[in-house]
């Protein structure tokens, strides 16, 4: 076993999408993880659908590079999508039984509410192996985990939790920038038992945040500094120099307010192509570099953004430190139930090559894989319990063959590259919003926000606190949070010195 051997690990978490839909018609052969004898991905077989007003839909390929409508994924949409339109969640009690039969109805629901009319059977469309060349040359060279599932039946944020602390510490739906605001002030949001960046500082090892945006989601977490966060364009230089980081979490850019226009979030909004080039940068960055061969790499999503996927997600084993009474609780959610499937690739010199893993992971398992490989404790009973990658790193030797690069991906020649996975004045300054009078409490944008007036009070004398937070407090609309974050990017770029 080569545990002895990794001395960084890296996570690069994208936006919402599931597996059938990345890699369900990829048709790939491998090697089973555990077992080491020929198996195959747990993929589709092309009969696979929903019935919606008495017509049945199947899933099909290609799917469009983008969406036009963004399928739901709060924790109401994802009960109708597992159990069906009908299906009701009683507060505290257990989980309906799945069936996968709601996909369609909740995305026709979705376009109703977008006031699109779009074919409610185009939620099944799924990408071919030929649309995804980057995600699928690393799931062929490396391990796909065709059984990792997001960790709560949800959206965005209670799930990139887990990755944090194995615990949303109660939140079972996507925050209003209200309650941003009010974690600020009288009620701070914090995990009861911490998360693995505290547990990291405290046995003495450093971490670094890797960030596509000025504004990343994970700056909104407690104890997270500007000091803590580098931009991502920086990161392929940094591994050239001496690099000291035992935990790497990489952020894509989001651009929430041109609703995700030039993004490499791989949000269904936007092209997920530009998503592809930040995957293949990412990875290059490392294997090109003199950390390679004490590295492994995850790459995952963090939830599957309501697209259609066939396997049943099982129950889950509840954090166990917060009660479906918690104040950040607003469906009851007990957390004893699994999201559906997400993709997962993970990426290292000592795995061997085109490797499938069909062992249970959800993202519990990243700080579990920390918590084993460096010697620290678990957070919560989630990772306790969870299975950690560490197994994936079998080989007795790293592999020289591993390739330096990847293949590009299937951008049109009028997109350029590099702008899709370097940071832009419209991903960093926000100067703009699509639907400006829309409603701020829009899926993550108040975590976003959230993101920005942490740093705004970092920025900011002492005294200008209360005053910040009113501010944040007050914003109502889209343009309102275009502008505020406008402002806190040119206090930023007032400060260059503050900056990472």
């Amino acid at each position: 076993m080569a545990f002895d051997k990794i001395e960084h690990v890296f996570v690069l978490m994208l936006e919402n999408r599931s597996f059938d839909h990345m890699l369900g018609f990829s048709g790939i052969l491998g090697i089973d993880a555990a077992t080491g004898l020929q198996t195959t991905l747990n993929g589709l077989s092309g009969t696979e659908g929903n019935l919606y007003q008495g017509v049945t839909s199947t899933v099909s390929q290609p799917a469009d590079y983008a969406m036009v409508v963004d399928p739901g994924h709060e924790f109401p949409d994802v009960l109708c999508q597992l159990c069906g339109p009908a299906a009701e969640y009683v507060s505290g009690g257990t989980y309906p039984a799945i069936d996968g039969s709601g996909y369609v109805a909740s995305y026709a629901e979705a376009c109703l509410k977008a006031n699109q009319t779009r074919p409610a059977g185009e939620i099944l469309r799924c990408y071919s192996a030929a649309q995804l060349t980057v995600l699928n040359a690393l799931a062929r060279e490396f391990a796909v985990c065709d059984n990792w599932h997001a960790s709560m039946p949800g959206p965005t944020w209670p799930n990139r939790m887990f990755v944090h602390a194995a615990s949303s510490g109660g939140l079972d739906h996507s925050p209003t920038n209200g309650e941003i605001a009010l974690w600020e002030t009288v009620a701070p949001f914090t995990f009861p038992n911490g998360d693995i960046f505290d547990r990291l500082s405290a046995k003495g090892l450093q971490w670094r945040l890797y960030a596509g945006d000025f504004f990343p989601m994970m700056a909104a977490l407690n104890g997270i500094g500007l000091a803590d966060i580098r931009q991502y364009d920086n990161f392929a230089s940094d591994l050239q120099s001496p690099f000291p980081y035992s935990y790497v979490f990489i952020e894509p850019s989001y651009c929430l307010l041109t609703d995700y226009k030039g993004s490499t979030s791989q949000h269904p909004l936007d092209d997920v192509r530009l998503g592809e080039g930040l995957i293949k940068s990412t990875y290059e960055a490392i294997r090109n570099s003199a950390v390679w061969d004490s590295s492994v790499l995850i790459i995952t999503w963090d939830e599957h953004g309501g697209f259609f996927d066939h396997a049943i997600p099982p129950a889950a084993v509840a954090p166990g430190d917060t009660t479906p009474t918690d104040r950040h609780n607003q469906y009851g959610f007990t957390f004893e139930q699994y999201g559906p499937r997400i993709p997962a690739v993970v990426i290292s010199p000592w795995i061997e090559k085109n490797s499938i893993d069909h062992r249970l992971y959800d993202h519990s398992s990243i700080p579990a894989t920390v918590e084993a490989l460096f010697g620290l404790a678990p957070l919560t009973k989630r990772d306790a319990a969870a299975n950690n990658l560490l197994p994936l790193l079998s080989r007795s030797g790293p592999r020289s063959d591993a390739p330096a690069t990847l293949p590009s991906p299937m951008i049109p020649q009028a997109t350029a590259l590099p702008e899709a996975v370097s940071l832009t004045a419209a991903s960093n300054t926000q100067s703009t919003a699509t639907r400006p009078r829309d409603s701020v409490n829009d899926g993550s944008l108040p975590v976003v926000i959230g993101a920005a007036m942490r740093q705004d009070i970092e920025f900011s004398p002492a005294e200008d606190r209360d005053r910040i937070i009113a501010k944040v407090a007050a914003l109502k609309t889209r343009a309102d949070a275009a502008a505020y974050l406008t402002e806190v990017s040119a206090k930023r770029s007032a400060a260059p010195d503050r900056l990472n």
